[in-house]
């Protein structure tokens, strides 16, 4: 994006997407645990691991697989709320820290809470407390997940037509974004 910044004006709009619907929320349970039995066994998860570590380790992510994973449902009315303060991108990098690198659980509402207060978001405990942002993130769910047959992220929609879903460097998003300013996307 830095090397479009005088032909483009760029605007991340984080969407959600759940991985899991039917996981359980609150404190969630192992990540390991899932991870193995989303794969089909524990040795494909071991074959896997070198990959994320290097790959992040390029991006200055410092990936633990430990800790626990539950449903994310309440993380994204979280953002969904940050959206409309401003704060959504702060949220989002939070919360990847809490689950990539410090081995939390996003579902516990005790961890957003606390990142919520560390990037200033307002109305937190109120929203947790309720349904606030419920209509928003399911009707996001149900128009990019469900509708667009998105199943896997990392999922980038550009100009709400193109797409780059899966791990690719930034080649191809800079082959996209010249596409798309000189009029051949």
């Amino acid at each position: 994006m830095i090397a479009f910044k005088d032909e483009a004006d760029f605007q991340v709009h984080w969407l959600p997407f759940q991985l899991n619907p039917q996981a359980p929320g609150g404190k969630g349970v192992n990540k390991m645990d899932v991870y193995c039995e989303k794969l089909g066994g524990g040795w494909k998860t071991w074959l896997i691991r070198p990959f994320f570590f290097f790959a992040g380790l390029r991006e200055g992510i410092s990936f633990s697989m430990g800790g626990n994973t539950g449903n994310t449902f309440d993380s994204h009315r979280l953002i969904s709320l940050a959206a409309k303060q401003g704060l959504q991108d702060q949220i989002v990098e939070e919360l990847f820290q809490n689950y990539f690198e410090q081995e939390k659980c996003i579902s516990d509402h005790e961890v957003l809470l606390a990142a919520a207060q560390k990037v200033g978001l307002t109305g937190a405990a109120e929203l947790l407390e309720s349904d606030a942002e419920s209509a928003e993130v399911n009707a996001d769910l149900q128009k990019y997940q469900r509708n667009r047959g998105i199943h896997s992220v990392p999922h980038f929609l550009i100009q709400d037509r193109h797409t780059i879903s899966g791990a690719y460097g930034s080649g191809a998003f800079k082959q996209l974004f010249s596409d798309i300013v000189n009029g051949k996307a």
